[in-house]
């Protein structure tokens, strides 16, 4: 069976926005500010990435079972409620300083920095409140809840996600090496990844060694990703990319293709993401999703 990916992305995307709509207050819910603030960042059109590579490494051990399905989505829903509040508050002045996102006005621009700080705290607290709902994941072992909540505190917090922004700030204007660049990305993107796809694969109950076989993909799309990302801050316009090209240079930080060159760094991006999709031949087709995915990350445009 060839899947079409796009399709795929597409039916995932709209399950994730449905749900999400379903659980964010409306702009009309006290305090109203906040929560339209809330919902400018987190509907300003995301790829969802993270929540579909959580869907379809859930799939990818227990198949589509419906019931499955509606388990994974909550689960699935507080990794993009984690990144849009780490993007919020990177597009701070005291962190990034951008003005756009996405095409759009960052979100202290429209709201001022006061609130932007607030609704970024909403959406780390909502992710966790969303995988502890009874409520939202019945059904699920309340031993496995734990676990999730334990995952997705390991890849968002100060060893996770927050510490690899840490580490990102300090490298600024420095002359880093490789390893240095290569740990910054580690956490600050590839640990929310390895959570996302961790996470997929514990709902659906996956064996141990399944586990580990995820996680070695995860953390081989993870640096795919982010190669990625690096490749199209140089060659991407802001027309494809949503805000403002060739800022890591203007920032003085080091990237792959300061390393490798762009060539360099594409070829890069090809062996990890093949090497990925090794970490799944214990799988079957069941795993398509997620061998696509990995291509669809190398190759994407924005």
């Amino acid at each position: 069976m060839h899947m079409h990916i796009r399709e795929y992305l597409e039916q995932k995307r709209e399950a994730v926005d449905r749900f999400l709509e379903s659980v964010i207050p409306d702009a009309t819910t006290q305090p109203t500010t906040l929560h339209e603030s809330i919902r400018y960042s987190l509907f300003a059109g995301g790829k969802r990435v993270r929540p579909i590579l959580t869907i379809a490494a859930a799939e990818a051990v227990g198949g589509t079972a419906p019931t499955l399905a509606k388990t994974v989505l909550p689960i699935a829903s507080s990794l993009e409620l984690i990144h849009t509040y780490s993007l919020i508050h990177d597009d701070l002045p005291a962190m990034d300083n951008d003005d756009y996102r996405r095409g759009k006005l960052t979100n202290h621009k429209v709201y001022g920095e006061a609130m932007a700080i607030l609704a970024g705290d909403a959406l780390l607290t909502l992710a966790f409140e969303l995988c502890s709902r009874r409520d939202l994941v019945d059904g699920l072992a309340p031993a496995r809840q734990v676990q999730l909540i334990y995952e997705l505190a390991v890849g968002s917090g100060n060893l996770g996600m927050v510490g690899g922004q840490v580490l990102d700030i300090q490298a600024e204007n420095k002359d880093i090496d490789l390893v240095t660049l290569q740990n910054i990305h580690k956490h600050k993107t590839g640990m929310l990844i390895r959570a996302a796809v961790r996470m997929g694969a514990i709902v659906a109950d996956a064996a141990p060694e399944q586990l580990d076989r995820l996680t070695g993909y995860a953390e081989d799309i993870g640096l795919a990703f982010q190669i990625a990302d690096d490749v199209l801050n140089v060659t991407g316009t802001r027309e494809e990319l949503g805000k403002n090209a060739n800022t890591d240079a203007q920032r003085g930080k080091k990237t792959y293709p300061t390393f490798y060159g762009v060539e360099g760094a594409k070829a890069l991006a090809d062996q990890v993401r093949d090497r990925a999709i090794a970490h799944l031949d214990g799988f079957g087709p069941s795993a398509d999703p997620l061998r696509e995915l990995a291509k669809y990350i190398t190759a994407r445009k924005n």
